[in-house]
């Protein structure tokens, strides 16, 4: 009766069981997954949010499939205006945008090429659209990078296009100047698309000039930007996003076409939230200095705990919400965050939650507000000891 694109009947993991029971019972949990901003103890200027989705425009229904010219204009303008409304498109949201992307590009059967680790929602999304993921690595050495030799084996007739993270997701790393060469080449011999989810690409935690904060300039392979308030204005409620289309102009009108008449399919965006992108736009700095200023304290407080001859070691982050810790191999990732949940009050996300390839990482939020965060990571190192 029911599509097969999902195993729909996938049981509870032990961790989520685990919290469940431990939630039931009244534990006070230090929950160091936090990545919601709207729960993490932000100052949001509520007046001013609320002014600007009482626009009475939005009284008036406008269905305009990329989006009202309004607001692509704010996003043009977040860009500095170096990206044309007409290479503008609005979503509902970076999922949504993956969506599209992923029917604009792909047949039943393809292949979109995803990072690992990354963020485990690309399985979903691409089974929706009945696509196949195929993972590429990212090695660490002192730093992360895309393996290129094992992303260019796995290339295939059915590949579509290769997804990245900028900065990935859980490990903050950014995409590197040269690696964009290396990989805008590798789609120009292929064939392929590039799809640059950019959602925390404002969340710097340390300068790199070798670093790339945006593909939205690339002209000379089909690409893809994403973002949207969710993490820029720290808004995830109010869902809007865009993806931005670069490339040679020939390939880049097409693209905008078709994802146009995609998108009127669905008309997904709601109209105040359009109306009211530029003065949501506007709290982005006040919001960012919040919410990196909470990020880099927990960074240095993690970094202070755990110095060099620890068992514990706290991998190169770049930017994004998250830090990733390297465990003592006394435990396997799954008992330590059981054991750490069910004797510490302590939630913690396991690394083959992001398919890392090896043990022992857990993954925690710098997010997190800051008194939860530091008792969090001393009852985590206490455990160890």
């Amino acid at each position: 009766m029911f599509s097969s694109r999902l195993n729909w009947d996938t049981p509870p993991n032990p961790l989520a069981k685990l919290l469940a029971e431990k939630r039931a019972s009244g534990a006070a949990i230090l929950d160091l997954t936090e990545s919601n901003p709207t729960a993490a103890g932000f100052n949001y200027p509520a007046d001013r949010i609320l002014n600007a989705l009482a626009d009475p425009r939005s009284l008036c229904y406008e269905p305009a499939p990329a989006g009202i010219l309004a607001a692509r204009s704010a996003v043009s303008g977040y860009y500095g205006g170096r990206v044309e409304t007409g290479r503008i498109l609005l979503t509902a949201s970076t999922s949504e945008a993956y969506g599209l992307l992923f029917k604009l590009l792909a047949d039943p059967g393809d292949e979109v090429m995803v990072p690992r680790p990354s963020y485990p929602l690309f399985d979903f999304l691409a089974a929706l659209e009945s696509v196949r993921v195929v993972e590429y690595p990212l090695v660490y050495h002192c730093g992360w990078s895309v393996d290129f030799d094992a992303l260019a084996r796995q290339i295939t007739p059915r590949t579509r296009a290769i997804v990245v993270v900028n900065p990935n997701n859980p490990t903050g790393s950014y995409l590197k100047k040269s690696e964009l060469s290396e990989l805008a080449d590798l789609c120009r011999r292929h064939e392929l698309a590039i799809i640059s989810d950019e959602v925390f690409s404002d969340y710097a935690l340390t300068d790199d000039r070798g670093r790339v904060a945006s593909l939205v300039d690339v002209n000379d392979v089909l690409t893809f930007s994403l973002s949207g308030l969710s993490k820029l204005v720290g808004l995830p409620q109010l869902k809007l996003g865009w993806i931005v289309t670069s490339g040679p102009l020939e390939d880049r009108d097409r693209a905008v076409d078709r994802l146009e008449l995609i998108a009127d399919t669905y008309l997904s965006v709601g109209t105040p939230v359009q109306w009211a992108a530029a003065g949501l736009l506007a709290l982005r700095e006040s919001m960012q200095t919040q919410i990196l200023g909470r990020a880099r304290a927990n960074l240095t407080y993690l970094r202070s705990q755990i110095g060099p001859d620890s068992p514990w070691r706290v991998l190169e982050v770049e930017g994004g919400w998250y830090a990733v810790i390297q465990a003592p191999r006394i435990h396997s990732e799954e008992d330590w965050v059981l054991t750490l949940l069910g004797e510490d009050d302590v939630l913690v996300q396991p690394g083959f939650f992001f398919d890392f390839e090896s043990e022992a990482f857990l993954v925690v939020s710098l997010l997190t507000p800051s008194g939860i965060f530091q008792e969090g990571i001393r009852r985590i190192l206490a455990r160890a000891d």
